[in-house]
Formats: C-alpha cells, structure tokens, sequence
C-alpha cells in the first residue's frame, strides 16, 4: 500500500507514520531524514542539496523528488510505503504522479487552536526528555534535575507563521487529492489511539475496495 500523510504542523502526523508503518509493515519515508542521509553519504542530490542549505535557500522541487524518487527504489519499499512531509506543494504531488500511484492519502484534520497549544506547551531538556505544560507542572527535568526551555520553533509567533506558511502552500493539495477521489479525512482533535483507529478503518476499506477494483479488472481479462 502506498500512503501520503497530510496535516499541518502538530497535527500529530510522526506518531500516526510509526504506528501505520509498523502495522503495515511499509516504509516510512520522512523526507528529511532521505535528505539528511544523502547530505550525510555524500551523494550527487545530497551534493546538490547541501548548496543550496548551505546558503540559506530552500531545495528545489526537482531535488527533493529526486531524492523521493530514489528512495521509493529501495528494497523495504517493495510492499509499499508511508510518504511523510512529501508531498508539499501542489509541483511536488504532480511529480510524485509521474512516479508511482498513491492508494490514499491520509488528512489528519486538528483544530489550529489545538495545535498552538500542543506546540506551545512543549518543553525541552537538554538530556532529551520532553513534557508538556499540561501534564508537568515543573520547571526542571525529573530526569536530570536540569531546567526546562521552550525551542523557538515552539514560540507561538513562531507556531502561528508556520501554520500560515502550510495554509498557503500545502493546504491546497487536500483539494488536489480529493479531486483525485483518494483523500480521507480523519478527526486529529481525538486521541493518538482513537485517530489511529479511524486510519486503520480507512485504510482497510481501501484496501477492500482495491480487491474489487482488481478482481473486476481480471475478470474482464
């Protein structure tokens, strides 16, 4: 099964990869990590990549797919994958088209109320750990005794631009796929157990409607 997850900043689209991915046994491609890993190895498209980075610009559309493109080669892909982070733009997801077919694309719905406050009650430590305002109340690590600190990413002008910039640019390929009939919403205000069952049952209806689709395509053979 080929996946896109969709959702805005905070929408909750790492933890829902990781559960899909191990229950499906697929790939899960963060298109970060794929580009990091070429910056790292030293390939051509890391190459590429790292000069643009290095200079403070964003990577060309025809980059990241190259790197997207290579990735979905490789062997663990074979049963299919989960696209996280790609694509981004409506450029992208007419490239990513002329690669491979997507069978669904998963839109975590989240309130931007919701969202700024997950975000904004983040807190950091410098040993890793992580907590939330809303269910850790101190100002030091339990682990470490070391103090807390919020990143500037997790700011709230910082939060609010961001859901901007994804309203502007990514908000249309929830268009894009429903025009395409292979978007699904799902309700992310719920929990990380309860959306995550409403993404197996998606799923699972799209894989028994795929079953009929090829049974219908063999018995006209």
């Amino acid at each position: 099964m080929k996946i896109i997850l969709l959702g805005a900043p905070g929408a909750g689209k790492g933890s829902q990869a990781t559960k899909i991915a191990a229950k499906y046994g697929i790939a899960h491609i963060s298109t970060g990590d794929a580009l990091r890993a070429n910056i790292k190895n030293g390939t051509e498209l890391g190459k590429f990549a790292k000069s643009y980075i290095d200079k403070g610009l964003l990577v060309p559309d025809e980059v990241v797919v190259g790197i997207v493109a290579d990735r979905i080669k490789q062997d663990d892909c074979k049963n299919g994958f989960l696209l996280d982070g790609f694509p981004r733009t409506v450029a992208q997801a007419d490239a990513l088209g002329k690669l491979t077919a997507i069978d669904a694309v998963i839109n975590i719905n989240v309130d931007f109320s919701l969202i700024t406050a997950r975000i904004t009650g983040r807190r950091m430590c410098a040993c890793g750990e992580t907590y939330h305002v809303s269910t850790y109340k101190s100002d030091v690590c339990a682990k470490c005794g070391k103090p807390l600190y919020q990143r500037a990413d997790d700011k709230e002008e910082t939060v609010k631009e961001r859901l901007a910039v994804y309203e502007k640019q990514t908000a249309p390929l929830v268009d894009y796929y429903k025009n395409a009939h292979i978007l699904f919403n799902v309700d992310g205000n719920k929990s990380i157990d309860e959306v995550f069952a409403e993404i197996v049952e998606t799923l699972e209806f799209v894989n028994s409607t795929n079953e009929i689709f090829d049974g219908i395509k063999k018995a006209k053979k």
